[in-house]
């Protein structure tokens, strides 16, 4: 891998986690204000849980596709260059 590549990698992982960032402060910026929006004027039902609920589970889908499941493409990377090698071919770095 080229200097160049690993940048471009390091660039594109740093920008999935400003991403992220970004996604969880809206979320509770946004749900802040529906929940006082709610407490405010139906106080009698607290409506506010199913929004947090379907948001709150794109966002943990979000975080695991940022820090947990980020490394995929390197695997895809390894297994490319095992199935070059077997065919002994080499990558051009």
């Amino acid at each position: 891998m080229t200097n160049q590549e690993a940048n471009l990698k390091a660039k594109k992982r740093v920008e999935a986690r400003i991403g992220f960032y970004i996604h969880l402060a809206v979320y509770f910026i946004v749900n802040a204000f529906l929940t006082i929006l709610n407490l405010t004027f139906t106080s009698d039902y607290f409506w506010v849980i199913w929004p947090m609920i379907g948001w709150g589970s794109g966002l943990i889908i979000h975080a695991l596709r940022t820090f947990v499941f980020c490394s995929e493409s390197s695997l895809k990377e390894r297994l490319i260059e095992k199935e070059i090698q077997k065919g002994g071919m080499q990558l051009n770095s």
